[in-house]
């Protein structure tokens, strides 16, 4: 299976739990603590990376990564956007140098 499509399939899984009852499903309890359910948890998400990362514990960083991107996914789901959208950015960086591309963005 190719990487998008794997991709492409958890967001439709995701997607599809928008108007399921949050007694039964871990999405659609999200969904209904829009927007700080989800927002809480990418952040304790993102905590979690790190600590595996200084622990340099690989396993347990790729489980706490799959933990960050599960839920940035169901993110985007809640504002109507999709992984594909990300894929795409970044494709379209693919070649720029980062401090390039930092500083062509525009200051707030």
């Amino acid at each position: 299976m190719q990487k998008v499509e794997i991709i492409t399939e958890i967001a439709d899984v995701i997607d599809s739990r928008k108007g399921a009852d949050p007694t039964t499903s871990y999405v659609a309890q999200l969904f209904s603590k829009a927007p700080d359910g989800v927002l809480k948890k990418i952040g304790e998400e993102a905590t979690e990376v790190v600590m595996a990362a200084k622990d340099n514990d690989g396993p347990h960083v790729i489980y706490e990564v799959a933990d960050l991107w599960f839920h940035t996914m169901v993110l985007l789901s809640q504002m109507g956007l999709r992984p594909e959208q990300v894929l795409l950015e970044l494709k379209r960086r693919e070649g720029v140098s980062g401090i390039v591309e930092k500083n062509s963005r525009p200051k707030n």
